[in-house]
């Protein structure tokens, strides 16, 4: 018997004006997301991967139907309910990395600790744990410029798991990245869902990382298709 849902969408859908036009970003999508799941959304550059996955973390509000997380409505909750669900129960991942220049790996990754109050000793533990997972801990004093791609992304990860998340969004995590890289960053996210327990849900274009994913759902014009068969090729 499958767990109960940590998250899902229902009957969601977001619009937005372009010119004289309504266009729907996202057109009356359903899904669940389960404890220790993998899930990959995979779709053509403005198929509606992004604008899904930012009315999933609350960045962004629905223009009708329901977010829920752990059966609550995101709706319903108090800006200070969903700063601490974004500080402390999801995690992000974007494909620009979104790492301060200044600061070193270690401080990168250190940054919502210390948001959060974390005491320093603490933070020293549970940012060595985060970097060691990404395969990291031996680069940890260098700043974002003296790290490759693949680096740089492994340490956008390790700051995205420091809090412990319940689960991760990704938009596009490969797309800056060649296709070694891409296999060792969705390499991660299977580790993590299978060791750590953490839920993944990763948008992509990429067709050759599907395989690794528990379950793959296409979107196309902002809907949610039929499960799609992996190994099946999208263009851009």
């Amino acid at each position: 018997m499958r767990s109960q849902r940590l998250m899902a969408a229902v009957n969601l859908t977001r619009t937005h004006t372009l010119g004289s036009e309504e266009v729907k970003a996202i057109d009356n999508v359903s899904l669940d997301i389960f404890p220790g799941q993998f899930v990959t959304i995979v779709g053509r550059s403005g198929s509606g991967k992004t604008s899904l996955l930012n009315v999933m973390a609350g960045l962004d509000e629905p223009s009708s139907g329901q977010v829920l997380f752990q059966e609550r409505d995101l709706s319903e909750m108090s800006p200070k309910e969903l700063t601490d669900l974004r500080r402390h129960k999801i995690g992000f991942v974007f494909q620009s990395f979104g790492l301060l220049p200044l600061l070193s790996a270690f401080e990168n990754v250190e940054l919502p600790l210390r948001i959060s109050g974390v005491k320093a000793n603490d933070r020293e533990i549970r940012v060595r744990e985060a970097l060691e997972i990404v395969g990291l801990w031996d680069r940890s004093h260098h700043r974002p410029y003296e790290l490759s791609g693949g680096e740089q992304q492994r340490i956008a990860i390790a700051r995205a798991i420091i809090v412990k998340p319940d689960v991760i969004l990704a938009d596009e995590p490969t797309g800056n990245l060649d296709s070694n890289n891409a296999f060792t960053i969705f390499g991660l996210f299977k580790n993590m869902v299978e060791e750590n327990g953490i839920s993944v849900v990763a948008a992509t274009h990429d067709s050759t990382l599907l395989s690794m994913a528990d379950e793959v759902m296409e979107i196309r014009n902002g809907a949610l298709l039929e499960q799609a068969e992996v190994g099946l090729r999208f263009r851009d």
